[in-house]
């Protein structure tokens, strides 16, 4: 093979490798990089127009200094609301979920409580471990059901396996839940009117706005925050409504 030709492909081959590591590493995270013309704050590019912030939490963000976590209850983008994981499958609890639980109500946050869903397991055994772990009270925002991965099921197994969890924790707690999940994961299993009744927290990373045309009523908008009080990134989210608006959805 001639020198020049040999020295062709080696180019092609630099620049394929060099647009595939872009298209693939650098481009889905490129929102996290540029520069903030509007809103700054909690280490990111804040979305605009939303006036009510929160973070979700686990045993993943260690011990949180809940004082110095109340302190951003206060300020230009106040933290008005807290998730935090109970629950996973059938027989998983989060470690950290009690104290965080009993922390947050006592430092004057909304707080909320969700289950983490398995699809192959059997979704009224998770519904019931759900309710024997998280003791919503007034006050509380409604439980939520996190959904990501279908495991193997079809679109109509996941669907009816969604709905037993869902009806089972409405039928306790007398108020429907929260569904999370992704733009994406939404659209593709459950895009459908039986499930666009129940509120929405959308995972939508690394975006100016929300790209989802149906209704929403949380936003997590990034992984990568950085809170006072906590040791590195935690979620952090906005509420679609104003103060008075979140306040009609907490347990009565």
């Amino acid at each position: 093979m001639p020198v020049w030709l040999r020295n062709v492909l080696a180019v092609g081959l630099a620049l394929v490798l060099c647009a595939g590591f872009y298209w693939f590493f650098i481009r889905p995270y490129a929102y996290r990089w540029k520069p903030c013309y509007g809103l700054k704050g909690y280490g990111v590019c804040l979305p605009c127009r939303y006036d009510v912030h929160g973070i979700d939490i686990s045993h993943y963000q260690g011990d949180i200094d809940w004082s110095l976590l109340a302190r951003q209850r206060a300020g230009e983008f106040p933290l008005r609301f807290v998730f935090m994981k109970a629950t996973e499958g059938g027989d998983h609890g989060d470690e950290a979920f009690a104290r965080n639980f009993d922390a947050a109500r006592r430092h004057g946050f909304i707080r909320g409580a969700y289950h983490y869903f398995i699809p192959r397991t059997d979704a009224r055994r998770q519904a019931d471990f759900f309710i024997r772990t998280a003791p919503l009270d007034s006050g509380d925002l409604p439980p939520v059901l996190d959904v990501e991965t279908a495991s193997g099921k079809n679109k109509k197994e996941l669907q009816r396996a969604v709905k037993a969890w869902l009806d089972r924790v409405e039928q306790h707690y007398g108020v429907k839940p929260i569904l999370y999940t992704s733009y994406k994961f939404k659209l593709r299993y459950l895009n459908d009117s039986l499930f666009n009744t129940y509120p929405y927290w959308i995972a939508h990373y690394y975006v100016d706005s929300v790209r989802y045309d149906g209704r929403w009523d949380f936003w997590q908008h990034t992984d990568a925050g950085i809170v006072p009080g906590i040791e590195g990134n935690v979620d952090l989210n906005v509420f679609n409504g104003t103060p008075e608006a979140l306040d009609s959805l907490l347990l009565k």
